[in-house]
C-alpha cells in the first residue's frame, strides 16, 4: 500500500479552498508533508500541489476528494510520489540530450521508466542497445507520414506510455498527433535573441554576435515550437566563441532545460495555466 501521496488541482480561484483540502487530508489521518499554491489573478485559478503520508487505499482517498473537487469544480490529479512515468523519448540523430537522459534514469535523478527509444534514423541505436532500452526505426518522409504517426500512436497505446519526451527529434508532428499527445509530450530546441529559425541556427546567431544563447523546455502543441513553457536556461557568450563553440555550449544548455522540465513534470509540479503553466519547483 502507497504511503505517499500526491495531489494537484486547479479550479476558479476563491476562500476556503485550502482549508479544505487539507481539512479532507486529515479526516483520514493525512499528513501534509509538502505544500504550494498559486492564485492567478489575471485568469482567476487556483493552483495547488500537496504531497500528503497518509496509508490508505487510492480510493478512500477519492472518497474524501471527490466532494471537495465538486464542491470546488475542480480539475485534479492523484499518483504516488515517486511512481517513474513510462515515458518514450523520441529523436533523430542529436545524441546528446539522449545521452543525458538515460544517464539520469540510471543514476535514479528521473521518476522515468524510459520503455523505448523512438527514432527516425538508426543513428543512435547503439545507444539505446547499450543502455538495454528497445529501439524502434520509424522513418519519416512527406508520403509516409501519417502511416509513421499511426505507428507512434500504436506504440503509445501498447506500451501504456505517459510522457513522451522529443530530445532534439527533427520532425514536426501534425495537429492530429499533438492533439493525441496533449499535456504529454515535452520538446526542447535552442532559444537565441534575436531568435534564429531555419538551418545552421548556431552560425546564424555566431553570425550576428548574439551574446546569449538558450534553451526552452515545452508541450508540445499544434503551433509549432510554441506550447506552454515549462524551463528555460540560457548561457552568456562573448565574441571570442567560435560556431563550435556555440553549438557546443547549446548542447550543454538544452540538457539541462530538458531535464529539469521532465523531472518537474514527472514529479507532478507543472500545472497547464492556458498558454502558461504554474510551476511549483
Amino acid at each position: 500500500m502507497a504511503s505517499q501521496w500526491v495531489l494537484t488541482l486547479s479550479c476558479p480561484d476563491g476562500p476556503g479552498i485550502v482549508h479544505a483540502v487539507s481539512g479532507a487530508l486529515a479526516a483520514i489521518g493525512g499528513n501534509i508533508t509538502e505544500s504550494q499554491q498559486y492564485g492567478d489573478p489575471e485568469s482567476g485559478r487556483f493552483f495547488m500541489r500537496v504531497q500528503v503520508q497518509a496509508g490508505v487505499q487510492r480510493e478512500v482517498l477519492d472518497t474524501v476528494i471527490n466532494p471537495v473537487a465538486t464542491r470546488f469544480d475542480m480539475t485534479w490529479q492523484l499518483d504516488t510520489v515517486g511512481r517513474p512515468l513510462r515515458t518514450i523519448v523520441m529523436v533523430s540523430k542529436a545524441a546528446h540530450c539522449l545521452l543525458d537522459l538515460l544517464y539520469r534514469r540510471e543514476q535514479e535523478r528521473l521518476p522515468i521508466d524510459i520503455v523505448a527509444v523512438v527514432s527516425n534514423h538508426l543513428d543512435l541505436k547503439p545507444v539505446a542497445d547499450f543502455y538495454a532500452v528497445p529501439f524502434h526505426h520509424i522513418p519519416v518522409d512527406k508520403d509516409t507520414k501519417p502511416q509513421a504517426e499511426a505507428q507512434l500512436k500504436n506504440l503509445v497505446v501498447d506500451l501504456d506510455v505517459e510522457l513522451v519526451v522529443l530530445a532534439r527529434y527533427m520532425q514536426v508532428l501534425s495537429d492530429d498527433l499533438c492533439d493525441f499527445l496533449e499535456g504529454r509530450a515535452i520538446n526542447i530546441h535552442h532559444s537565441f535573441l534575436p531568435s534564429f529559425k531555419g538551418a545552421r541556427p548556431y552560425a546564424q546567431a555566431h553570425a550576428r554576435g548574439v551574446k546569449l544563447i538558450g534553451a526552452t523546455a515545452h508541450y508540445v502543441t499544434a503551433a509549432l515550437d510554441e506550447g506552454p513553457i515549462i524551463e528555460q536556461d540560457i548561457e552568456r557568450v562573448d565574441h571570442s566563441i567560435s560556431v563550435e563553440g556555440l553549438a557546443h555550449l547549446g548542447e550543454d544548455v538544452e540538457r539541462r532545460a530538458l531535464a529539469r522540465a521532465v523531472r518537474w513534470h514527472a514529479e507532478h509540479r507543472v500545472l497547464r495555466n492556458a498558454t502558461r503553466t504554474v510551476v511549483f519547483r
